[in-house]
């Protein structure tokens, strides 16, 4: 049911868009220091992630680069021709169409009567145990902040990487129906560290005709020096097993890797808003024949928004939006279902989290609306730049405005606040849009699967479901 059983989720790479100490040589006579709690080493060994974690940061980032080379031809599968070559030792025991199976039915792969929950948890590697993370306790939130800093998304050239804020955390985490024990974390013993983590929200998915009860399942992450106990797999079981013990037996989630068997693949574009710092931080480059005062000019925006009557969401918009939205999501074919309650909890803005800006008519009636959400990136080993700020399409409807105006208007106000890079999916109508708006396309892709449900395959554009 997870994002990605391989390693800490690739959701979208931005670009494509995730100690210190030393090592000395001592003297024979010296006294022999205490013996220090090796937590991922036998006893009598040395821990080679500590000799690691002695190093500069500088030469830690070097060996990481040389690694990441070294990788390469080792990497899960990015593509269907690199996946029909892959043995996918945990998805082929998973009910998920297989890689290469033409699928021209709907329906569940196993019927509900046979998904049955185990009582007891999945075992752990010695050392480690489980742990509901109760996120509503700061500490415990905190917590999970810094092991996904850490070790979820990483750009492959190393050069940044997604910085979660807690209040990101709680709006992606805990919307209507949300269950602590569907924030599920694996500790430590000896010390109680955390050091991996999986969740699921509870969703309303429409699949072509069919409507269901799933969850939206994120977030899998397993700090760097864990990866070789394959305690990812162990996630997924665990999260599925917590959901099926409420009767849910489907999920949606996306990874960039290739997995049996996408439903949906969709590529990321990206629109420059702030075009010089974009370049300096090396997530841009020039072109042939383009300077950085070509590139100024070439994504200058409006001075203004063109589009009357545009406005922030309030809370008192949430039946309209909710109307809105749910009859503009109907010409696709994977979208979600939201209920008032969610309608508020994922769109109503939220500092630094979620904007919703709609449209509302003389007449007082809205006529369109469109968000994005936040996500901040910290830039490593630049000399300048510390951060970079992203704003990434969500939802949106329209039916006076029409799209090309009304995201070029949402353009201004995002570069107006300071953000310096807008990304969207070619999914909903984006793709009709892009080039217009001269958004570039990017490596990265984000491919939709869907646990315990076969239904043929979709084109991004008819994919109404914004993953985060």
């Amino acid at each position: 049911m997870p994002e990605n059983t391989e390693m800490a989720e690739p959701k979208p790479s931005k670009k494509n868009l995730k100690d210190e100490g030393s090592v000395e040589k001592k003297k024979k006579k010296k006294k022999t220091r205490s013996k220090e709690k090796k937590t991922w080493a036998e006893e009598g060994q040395p821990d080679p992630f500590e000799v690691l974690d002695a190093l500069p940061e500088s030469k830690q980032q070097e060996i990481q680069r040389a690694l990441h080379l070294f990788s390469l031809g080792q990497a899960p599968p990015r593509s269907l021709a690199e996946a029909r070559r892959h043995t996918y030792r945990f998805w082929n025991t998973q009910p998920v169409p297989k890689i290469g199976e033409e699928v021209k039915d709907h329906g569940p792969i196993l019927e509900q009567e046979k998904c049955v929950a185990r009582e007891e948890p999945f075992s752990l590697p010695e050392g480690f145990s489980w742990a509901t993370l109760d996120i509503q306790n700061p500490a415990q939130l905190e917590e999970l902040c810094l092991l996904l800093n850490a070790n979820y998304i990483e750009e492959d050239d190393n050069t940044m990487r997604f910085v979660f804020s807690p209040q990101f955390l709680l709006w992606a985490l805990c919307p209507p129906g949300w269950q602590c024990q569907w924030h599920c974390g694996v500790r430590v013993n000896s010390n109680q560290k955390l050091v991996g983590f999986i969740s699921a929200i509870p969703s309303t998915i429409q699949t072509y005709d069919t409507e269901l009860p799933m969850v939206e399942v994120n977030f899998l992450c397993v700090h760097k020096k864990l990866r070789s106990k394959r305690v990812a797999p162990v996630l997924c079981r665990e999260i599925s097993r917590r959901v099926m013990q409420h009767r849910i037996v489907q999920a949606v989630y996306s990874a960039s890797n290739v997995l049996p068997s996408p439903t949906a693949t969709c590529r990321y574009w990206h629109r420059s808003l702030n075009p010089r710092k974009l370049i300096e931080v090396n997530f841009s480059s020039l072109g042939w024949n383009m300077t950085v005062q070509r590139a100024l000019k070439l994504n200058r925006l409006p001075e203004a928004p063109k589009t009357p009557g545009l406005r922030p969401m309030r809370a008192e918009d949430g039946p309209a939006v909710q109307t809105l939205l749910e009859e503009y999501l109907k010409r696709f074919q994977l979208r979600p279902k939201f209920s008032e309650q969610e309608v508020l909890h994922w769109l109503l803005p939220r500092e630094e989290v979620i904007d919703t800006y709609v449209v509302e008519s003389p007449e007082g009636v809205l006529t369109d609306l469109l968000s994005f959400y936040t996500l901040t990136s910290a830039v490593l080993n630049h000399p300048v730049h510390r951060s970079l700020k992203a704003a990434f399409c969500f939802y949106y409807a329209h039916t006076a405005t029409p799209l090309p105006r009304l995201m070029e208007d949402v353009l201004h106000l995002a570069k107006a606040r300071g953000f310096d890079v807008f990304t969207a999916l070619n999914v909903m109508e984006n793709g009709s849009v892009l080039e217009q708006l001269k958004f570039s396309p990017a490596e990265g892709h984000k491919h939709y699967y869907l646990y315990n449900w076969r239904c043929p395959t979709l084109a991004a554009d008819k994919v109404g479901l914004v993953l985060k």
